[in-house]
C-alpha cells in the first residue's frame, strides 16, 4: 500500500489530473527544474566532441537533448513503471565518453565521427540495459551492489570531472568565481527565504551572470576573444525550427571496447535510478515499487537510450533526483504534470533559436556551474557511506582502494592512448578504455573486493540500505 501520511499531504496524487492551467504551470516547473543539468551534458561534451567552437552543431545538440528527455519521459510515465519521474541526461556516461572520444583511432577524427563511435556504444548498452531490465535480470542483480559499490561509482562521476571545473572557470575569475558565488548563496543562504531560490538556484546564478558578462561585453570591457565576452551571432543564423532526425550525424559505428567502456556509465545510471524510484514512489504517494515495477522501469530507460543513441545526444537517459525533490517541495505527485513537462521539453528542443541561445553562454561561467554540480554529484555518492560500519577495517581498505585507483589509474591511462598492447587487439582495447575511466575502475574494484572480502550484512552496510528502500 501507499504510503498513507505522504498521500494525504500530496495536493494531487499520482493519478489526479489537476486543471490545465495548472498543468502546464506544474510541468514547466519541472522543466525548469531539470534545465540545468540537462544543457550542462552537451556543454561539457562539446570540447571533446570538438564543437566548443561550432555553437550552431552545439545548438542543435542542446536541442535534441531536450527533444529526447520528453519523448523518454512520455514513455515511462505511460508505458514504463509509470512513476512521475523526469528522464534526461545522465553524468555517469560523461568519463566514458570522454575515453572513447580520446581513443587513439579518434584524435584526428571530427565531430560526425566521433559522435558516431559514441552513438554505437550507447546503442550496444542501451540493448543490454532493455534485456536487464524486461529480461527480470536487474532486480536479481541487486543483491550483489551495495552501498560499498554505489558510493565510489556515483562519487567518481563528479570528482573525475574535477579538470572541468576550476581550470574553465579560471579562464576569468570574476565572471566564474560570480557564478559560484552566486549558485552558494542562493542555494544555501537564501534558499529559506523565498520558494525561488530554492528550486532554481542554478539557474538564477546562470542569468545574473550571463547578463553580467553580457552588460560588460555590450560597454566593451569584454571585447571579443575575451574568455567571458557574449556574442550572440550565431543565434540569428539558428534556424527557427529544426525536427532532430534518427541518425542526425551519420550512421553509428559499433566497437567492442567502446561499449565495454560505457557501460560502467549504464550501471551507476541503473543504481542511480532504483534508489530515485523509491524516493519518487514515497513522494507521490504511490506503493513502494516492486521487483516487477523496478524491471520495467530499467527496461524502459534502455529504451530511452537506444533512442537517445539514434538520435545522436552523446548521451543517454536516466530518472533526475532533482525533480523529484521538486515533487517534495510542491507536494504535487500528478503523473499527469510531468507529461505536460515532457511536452514543454519536446515543444522547445525542436526550437532552434532556443538551442542557440545557450551557446552564448561564456565558458567561465559554465566552468563555475560546474564547481558547484560535480562537488554535489560527489556528495551524493559519498552519502552512500552513512549504512556501512565505517569503524571496519575491511570496509575502509575496500572504499579507500577504490577511489584512490579510481583517480589514479586513469591518470596514469591518460599518457598514452593505447598504453595496454597486446593480442588479441579488441581485448586490449576495451581494457584501454575500461582504465581511463575512473568509475568504471572504482565499480569494478568496489563491487569485487566487495562480494569477496568476507563481511557480515550489517557490517557492508546491506541490511540498513535494504531497509532504507523499503
Amino acid at each position: 500500500m501507499a504510503d498513507q501520511s505522504t498521500k494525504s499531504d500530496l495536493i494531487y496524487n499520482i493519478d489526479d489530473i489537476p486543471p490545465l492551467g495548472e498543468s502546464i504551470g506544474l510541468g514547466f516547473q519541472h522543466y525548469l527544474t531539470m534545465f540545468g543539468s540537462t544543457v550542462a551534458i552537451p556543454l561539457i561534451l562539446s570540447k571533446p566532441l570538438g564543437i566548443e567552437n561550432d555553437p550552431v552543431k552545439l545548438g542543435w545538440l542542446i536541442g535534441t537533448m531536450f527533444f529526447i528527455s520528453g519523448i523518454t519521459t512520455l514513455l515511462q510515465t505511460t508505458l514504463g513503471n509509470r512513476l512521475p519521474i523526469i528522464q534526461g541526461g545522465t553524468f555517469s556516461f560523461l568519463g566514458p565518453a570522454f575515453a572513447i572520444c580520446g581513443m587513439a583511432m579518434l584524435k584526428n577524427e571530427g565531430f560526425e565521427v566521433r559522435m558516431q563511435h559514441l552513438q554505437g556504444a550507447i546503442i550496444i548498452g542501451a540493448v543490454v540495459e532493455i534485456a536487464l531490465g524486461y529480461g527480470k535480470v536487474i532486480g536479481k542483480l541487486l543483491r550483489f551492489i551495495g552501498p560499498i559499490t554505489i558510493a565510489p561509482t556515483i562519487a567518481l562521476i563528479g570528482l573525475a570531472l574535477f579538470k572541468f571545473g576550476a581550470p574553465v572557470a579560471g579562464t576569468h575569475w570574476g565572471i566564474g568565481g560570480l557564478t559560484i558565488f552566486l549558485i552558494i548563496l542562493f542555494s544555501q543562504y537564501l534558499r529559506r527565504t523565498a520558494r525561488i531560490f530554492e528550486m532554481y538556484p542554478i539557474l538564477l546564478a546562470i542569468l545574473v551572470a550571463w547578463g553580467v558578462a553580457a552588460l560588460l561585453t555590450y560597454t566593451g570591457t569584454f571585447g571579443p576573444g575575451h574568455p567571458a565576452h557574449v556574442s550572440t551571432d550565431k543565434v540569428g543564423q539558428a534556424p527557427w525550427f529544426r525536427v532532430p532526425m534518427p541518425f542526425q550525424w551519420g550512421m553509428p559505428k559499433f566497437g567492442v571496447a567502446a561499449a565495454v567502456g560505457m557501460f560502467a556509465g549504464y550501471l551507476a545510471s541503473m543504481v542511480e535510478s532504483i534508489g530515485d524510484y523509491f524516493a519518487c514512489a514515497r513522494l507521490a504517494g504511490a506503493p513502494p515499487p516492486d521487483e516487477k515495477m523496478i524491471n520495467k522501469g530499467i527496461g524502459m530507460e534502455g529504451v530511452g537510450c537506444l533512442i537517445a543513441g539514434i538520435f545522436g545526444t552523446g548521451n543517454g537517459t536516466t530518472s533526475y533526483s532533482e525533480n523529484i525533490g521538486a515533487i517534495g517541495l510542491t507536494r504535487v505527485g500528478s503523473r499527469r504534470v510531468v507529461q505536460m513537462g515532457a511536452l514543454l521539453m519536446i515543444g522547445l528542443g525542436i526550437i532552434g533559436k532556443f538551442g542557440a541561445l545557450f551557446t552564448t553562454i561564456p565558458q567561465p561561467i559554465v566552468g563555475g556551474m560546474y564547481c558547484a554540480m560535480f562537488g554535489m554529484i560527489a556528495a551524493v555518492g559519498l552519502s552512500n557511506l552513512q549504512f556501512v560500519d565505517l569503524n571496519s577495517a575491511r570496509n575502509l581498505f575496500i572504499i579507500g582502494f577504490a577511489f584512490f585507483m579510481g583517480l589514479s589509474l586513469p591518470e596514469y591511462f591518460s599518457s598514452d592512448a593505447n598504453l595496454i598492447k597486446f593480442d588479441p587487439q579488441w581485448l586490449a582495447d576495451i581494457l584501454n578504455t575500461i582504465f581511463k575511466s575512473g568509475m568504471a575502475v572504482g565499480a569494478l574494484i568496489a563491487a569485487v573486493l566487495d562480494n569477496t572480502i568476507p563481511g557480515t550484512d550489517d557490517e557492508r552496510g546491506l541490511t540498513a540500505f535494504r531497509q532504507s528502500h523499503k
